[in-house]
């Protein structure tokens, strides 16, 4: 099981924390080479509001790529299998280093365009199928913790891309564009490792009607001892759905059946989007800077931030003890407070020769709490929320609306920033706030339970008095 969650994850959500990282190590570089590539191709300088924009383009084209590869990554879940359409999705990751590392050499920074809106596509279908594969494979018990596999591969590539980044490394002048190619080498490693593994149980028995490849595949994942009752387990479900095929995110819409799981879904995933910790992210430099860090030391602090992500990935795998309603609850009640916390010292910031070193402790208590929940337990709540049948097509709409979210924040949060300046996490500590009173209010607690006593949990829910 670990082995099979390190294969799955490595060209996953791997992929997508070190494509977020990566990029902005060689940002002056990447500058460098579209002015010289303008002059050389127009005989004339590139005029700084069309850098801009070119840098724009470049950087945020991976979230639209993105956007699609959520929209067909439940789709090709589906036609090839999970394991299937991870493998078939690093063929477009190696694709997208290609183009990156050879539109230097090529003077052609289109190619670069292509690659990120490639790589996008990689990152959203990876962020829909890695956590529905882990999900389906992993035994009651230990779902919760396996799920965050998803979370300590995406933190691992983050820290990962910034260490790569490093200006002694591959953030120099000379190698950015084999920094950008290098995501070619997780895709590799997985297309090495993964098939080694089987398919989905749920998946062959459910979809594909394949008992005696769903046998297989739970004694290789459980054991040949322990593999029966989570077989009686996807049996019962199977009878349960009665032949149902996979529904359409459409269908989800109109299905009164899940209208609060969907709901709750697409409140966590806006939550974890807009929780303020792009916000943290940006003001880590200037909170550095106050507290007296030399500007060329920033970079090897900023790696703190990381690793403090990591660690609450790896300390969230025992979710599957302390429970997931109370890890997301905490997680979000803790963040409104650091919030509060921030806006104050970032207020009084010049008062006192200490408060700086608050708001360094503010921003990094921030990202721990943000790790140790929806960091960590979103992605986890989504497959459990959902039987077979809708649970593909759930993060079909879960990812559209992460990356829809992620896309609005990025164009959005320079203005807030600039029109709030500290009061910004006003704005986002309500958020916080609300999320944590509606998981309260919503969610039980999926700890140990079937997919299909969970969505018992829902039915009373969903349809009032008629229940």
């Amino acid at each position: 099981l670990f082995l099979a969650v390190c294969a799955v994850g490595i060209g996953g959500t791997f992929q997508y924390g070190y494509n977020v990282s990566i990029i902005n190590a060689p940002t002056q570089h990447i500058h460098k080479f579209l002015n010289e590539t303008w002059s050389r191709r127009y005989h004339k300088e590139l005029n700084a509001d069309l850098l801009t924009f070119l840098w724009s383009v470049i950087a945020s084209i991976f979230s639209l790529g993105g956007l699609c590869g959520a929209l067909i990554g439940g789709s090709m879940a589906i036609r090839l299998g999970r394991k299937g359409a991870l493998l078939m999705n690093n063929i477009i990751a190696i694709l997208a280093s290609i183009l990156m590392g050879i539109s230097f050499p090529t003077g052609l920074f289109e190619l670069l365009i292509a690659g990120r809106f490639l790589i996008g596509i990689n990152s959203g279908i990876g962020l829909c199928v890695q956590p529905l594969y882990i999900g389906e494979f992993a035994p009651k018990h230990l779902r919760g913790g396996l799920a965050m596999g998803t979370s300590i591969f995406l933190t691992g590539g983050i820290l990962t891309g910034q260490i790569i980044g490093l200006r002694e490394l591959l953030g120099g002048e000379k190698y950015w564009p084999l920094l950008l190619s290098s995501s070619c080498i997780p895709a590799l490693a997985q297309l090495l490792f993964l098939p080694w593994f089987p398919e989905s149980p749920r998946y062959l028995l459910i979809d594909r009607g394949d008992e005696l490849s769903c046998a297989k595949a739970l004694k290789r994942f459980h054991g040949s001892s322990e593999y029966r009752r989570e077989m009686e387990d996807i049996q019962r479900e199977c009878f349960a759905l009665d032949g149902e095929k996979p529904k359409k995110p459409w269908q989800l819409f109109t299905d009164q059946g899940v209208r609060w799981q969907l709901i709750t879904v697409i409140v966590m995933t806006m939550g974890q989007q807009l929780s303020g910790i792009n916000a943290i992210y940006f003001y880590a430099t200037y909170v550095f800077e106050q507290a007296g860090i030399v500007a060329e030391k920033i970079p090897y602090v900023t790696l703190g931030t990381g690793v403090c992500e990591c660690l609450t990935a790896l300390s969230c795998v025992r979710s599957n003890s302390v429970g997931r309603r109370c890890l997301i609850i905490g997680g979000y009640l803790l963040m409104t407070l650091w919030c509060t916390v921030l806006t104050f010292s970032l207020t009084y910031q010049e008062l006192y020769s200490w408060v700086p070193y608050m708001s360094m402790m503010c921003v990094f208590a921030f990202i721990l709490s943000f790790g140790l929940g929806p960091g960590g337990i979103t992605n986890t709540l989504t497959a459990e929320l959902f039987v077979q049948s809708s649970r593909p097509a759930a993060y079909m709409i879960a990812g559209t609306v992460s990356w829809i979210s992620f896309f609005t924040v990025g164009m959005l949060f320079p203005f807030i920033v600039n029109g709030l300046k500290q009061y910004c996490f006003v704005v986002f500590l309500l958020e916080c706030f609300f999320v944590a009173a509606f998981i309260f209010l919503i969610i039980p607690e999926t700890k140990n339970k079937s997919f299909l006593e969970i969505k018992k949990e829902f039915h009373k829910l969903n349809f009032g008095r008629n229940a």
